[in-house]
């Protein structure tokens, strides 16, 4: 079971936003982040989870591997566990029949998540769960960097 904990962020939104994810994985950590200068915090929350899972398939043997995912994003959790069936059943559309924002990434998210067995966890963030934390803080990071540049 490969543990991977991920956030996403925005100075502003949009504004220069950043992503982060830890994998715990046979005793190592892998960390990786990244950003874009004009974003949304969603945006960031999905690519944190899109980016970690494309490290997953690339750590796990033969391309197949059990994750416990840990996001701080209900965003991010009930979009992928509840409301694409419906999304995609209604052609991306939603309820409201309006076209469903972030549709290149739920896409991208759906294509990885169904080549993988995920236990999709949502914890409290700033709740002092030590690797939310740590992604957190490399976010922070990230967005000052670009906020300056």
């Amino acid at each position: 079971m490969i543990e991977a904990y991920t956030d996403g962020g925005c100075l502003g939104n949009p504004g220069p936003g950043a992503w982060a994810y830890v994998l715990k994985l046979e005793g190592r950590q892998i960390k990786g982040s990244g950003g874009m200068d004009r974003t949304t915090n969603n945006r960031m929350e999905l690519t944190a989870v899109i980016r970690a899972l494309e490290r997953v398939l690339e750590e796990a043997p033969g391309g197949r591997a059990a994750v416990d995912l840990h996001t701080d994003s209900m965003y991010v959790k009930n979009g992928i566990t509840a409301w694409i069936k419906r999304w995609t059943a209604n052609g991306w559309l939603t309820a409201a029949k309006k076209p469903v924002k972030n549709k290149d990434l739920w896409v991208e998210l759906q294509a990885l998540a169904q080549r993988l067995e995920i236990r999709w966890n949502w914890v409290l963030g700033h709740s002092g769960d030590e690797l939310n934390e740590l992604c957190d803080r490399m976010v922070k990071d990230e967005m000052r960097s670009r906020s300056v540049s």
